[in-house]
Order: structure tokens, then C-alpha cells, then sequence
């Protein structure tokens, strides 16, 4: 099932109609690739065609035929065999230029474009993304663009022409949620219409997020929680935690400094916002160093600073660093714990901060912990005293 949002389509075709290429930006489990492939059913099969860089960015060789091969747009003359990994890539180029459409131009949808990256180990392709933005600027072809890097696109697109027009996925809107969740629960309208503003808060305003939890409350029977259905889809087994570590392992992947960049993320899951300083030291690293690490974690939007601190970009995918980033997987009681206090600070009002310092003492941990979780095995949504 997936949300649609038909004014974000709207936008894009707007775009394209107005000469332009629109760039799509969202993390993982936005809806990028939803709505690219929506956009084909919009477009028209016959004039347009989805392509995931991603997966055909191998050699530029390989590339060029597998996206020949598999495209209904093809030009009046098919590319022949090129001769080197230079002249396949121009040889791609040439395919997007002369694609030919029933009925009008030709539109093509680039899934994970930057992917094209891949390419810049091969001769002559050493600037190979900048190559392809300056060709696709140019050509009498549709394009799309999508991604899930927004740090390096922006980047990339700096000095670009001005016919790219970059669109940010926006976070689903309780509305959006309360129609996705009359397609898991039928006639039950008005439990729909509740849960709607809860389910969007725990998500991040995600829409795989919310597909996640909706399901697993579809399954829970009249008394549904969603705190403890967020609570079933992040445990280990559960399809939260694998969506979580898809994107998690991904842009750590991608990033440079691995390790260290692993151990700033166990940092800020243990508290943030946090200053470069704050975190130097708890890195037992060089505020140098660490400047550097803080800046390939942003370049893969892992983190992002504002006012001088430094947070993460996903709340989820905090939560899933502060119950997985160790070498034992948490307990039943922990992943509960865990929920209930990311549940607490989704859900409940922030509190005005005091005129005055406040004389009470903070609690025990212990009572602390206890807290966190009586508040989340309690029943219905949320419970205010």
C-alpha cells in the first residue's frame, strides 16, 4: 500500500512542464521510488520510463546495455558496441538524448542518480556526476532526478544550469496517515481518524515508518497501541530494525572513516544535540579529527548541526543506534524502555522551562528506568496525569 500524494505529483509534472528537471530528495523510506513509479502510471508508459542507477551502475559497458535493453524508449538507431568505458558513458548519454516517445518527449525517471559515481574508477570518468548534470542540462529529454544523499546533491548541484529544480519529499501529515490507515482497517473509520496524529509523530513523518507500524497494528485486534506496536516492529526480529539497518549500514558504507563514524553516532544516541567539543571528548579525539568525521556523517545526512550542535537527521534510526549499536542485542525490557521514552518525547507536549532553577533533584536512575517503563506497557496511545 502506498501513500499517495497527488499535489507532490502535480509539482513534478508541473516542473517538467515548464521545461525544468525536477531533483527529488528524501532519506530512506521517504517515498522517493513510490513516487517515481507513480509518475510513470501519470506520464504515460508509452512516454516515459523508470531507471534505478543503482542497480545498473556496474561498468559503464555493462550499464549501457542493460539500460538499452531494458527501456521501452529507444532512439531510431540503437548504440553499437563502444570502444571503452569513456565512449559507453558517452554512448548512455547519446540513448538519453535520442530517446524516442509515442506522442510526445520522451521522460525518464533516474532512480539513486548520483549512483554514476561508480564510474569514476574507470578511465577518462574521473568527473563523470558533474559530466552527466552539464549533458542532462542540455538534452531535448524529460529527466527526474531522485536521490537519497540531499547533502551531496545540493553540492553537486552548486554551479549547475539553472533548469534543475530541486524538490524536497516532504514528511507524511497526520492526513496522510488517516488515509493510509483506512486501506489496513476497513470500516473502522473513526479508529483511523485517532490513532491518525499518533502514528505520524512515531514515525518521523516517515511513510515506510508508518506502513510498518500501521501493519503491525492491523494485526492487534480492537485494544491497539502505537507505542506497542512501534515497540513489536523494533525489536530484533522485527521489520523496523531491518529497515533501520538497511539505511543505517548504507551511508555508513558510503561515508569515509567507518569506525569512528559508528562510535560519533553511539555518542549522539546516548545524548544530544552536542557541540564539537562535547563530542571531541567523548571521542577521546582531536576537535580536528572529529570536525572531519562530523562532516562525512553530514554528507551522507546522517547528522545535522544547528546552532553549533550537532544531532541526528532520523529520530528512528536514533532509536535504533541507542538499542542496537552494541555487541548484544537488547532484551524485551530494554526494546520496551527504549519506546517508551522515544514515545514520551514524540508524543507529549514539550513542558515551558522553569523562570527559576528548579530545587527539586533529578530522579534516581533506577526510578528513571522504572518510569520509562510503566509509561510504555500502559494501554491506549498516550496517557497524560
Amino acid at each position: 500500500m502506498i501513500v499517495e500524494r497527488p499535489s507532490l505529483e502535480r509539482r513534478v509534472i508541473s516542473s517538467l512542464d515548464a521545461g525544468r528537471i525536477p531533483v527529488l530528495l528524501g532519506g530512506c523510506g521517504s517515498g522517493r521510488t513510490s513516487l517515481l513509479l507513480r509518475l510513470v502510471r501519470a506520464i504515460g508508459a508509452d512516454r516515459s520510463q523508470y531507471l534505478d542507477i543503482a542497480a545498473a551502475a556496474t561498468t559503464p559497458e555493462r550499464c549501457l546495455a542493460s539500460i538499452v535493453a531494458a527501456s521501452r524508449l529507444a532512439p531510431p538507431t540503437r548504440p553499437g558496441a563502444p570502444g571503452g568505458t569513456r565512449a559507453a558513458f558517452d554512448a548512455l548519454l547519446d540513448f538519453f538524448d535520442g530517446a524516442d516517445a509515442v506522442g510526445g518527449t520522451a521522460t525518464f525517471l533516474l532512480d539513486e542518480f548520483l549512483d554514476v559515481r561508480t564510474f569514476e574508477s574507470f578511465p577518462g570518468l574521473r568527473h563523470v556526476q558533474r559530466d552527466l548534470v552539464a549533458r542532462l542540462a542540455a538534452s531535448p529529454t524529460r529527466f527526474v532526478l531522485a536521490s537519497r544523499f540531499t547533502a551531496r546533491v545540493h553540492r553537486l548541484l552548486r554551479d549547475a544550469p539553472a533548469r534543475f529544480e530541486v524538490v524536497h519529499m516532504p514528511p507524511l501529515e497526520a492526513a496522510d496517515v488517516q488515509s493510509l490507515a483506512h486501506l489496513f482497517i476497513g470500516g473502522r473509520g473513526d479508529w483511523a481518524d485517532d490513532i491518525a496524529p499518533a502514528v505520524t509523530a512515531l514515525a518521523g513523518g516517515l511513510p515506510a515508518a508508518a506502513h510498518i507500524l500501521l501493519a503491525g497494528m492491523s494485526t492487534m485486534g480492537p485494544a491497539t497501541d502505537p507505542v506497542a506496536a512501534l515497540a513489536a516492529a523494533i525489536a530484533p526480529d522485527g521489520p523496523l530494525t531491518a529497515r533501520c539497518r538497511e539505511s543505517y549500514e548504507l551511508r555508513l558504507h558510503r561515508a569515509r572513516g567507518y569506525g569512528a563514524l559508528k562510535a560519533i553516532l553511539g555518542v549522539l544516541a546516548e545524548t544530544e544535540p552536542l557541540n564539537l567539543t562535547e563530542i571531541s571528548q567523548r571521542l577521546s579525539r582531536t576537535p580536528g579529527s572529529t570536525k572531519d568525521y562530523l562532516s562525512w556523517l553530514e554528507d551522507v545526512d546522517l547528522v545535522a548541526m544547528r546552532g553549533k550542535r550537532y544531532a541526528f537527521i532520523d529520530p528512528l534510526l536514533r532509536l535504533y543506534v541507542r538499542l542496537y549499536g552494541r555487541p548484544v542485542p537488547p532484551t524485551d525490557d530494554e526494546v520496551v524502555r527504549e519506546v517508551g521514552t522515544y514515545a514520551r518525547a514524540r508524543l507529549l507536549p514539550a513542558s515551558p522551562p522553569p523562570s527559576t532553577p528548579s530545587p527539586v533533584a533529578p530522579p534516581e536512575p533506577a526510578v528513571a528506568r522504572q518510569a520509562a517503563t510503566d509509561a510504555a506497557s500502559r494501554s491506549g496511545i498516550i496517557e497524560i496525569d
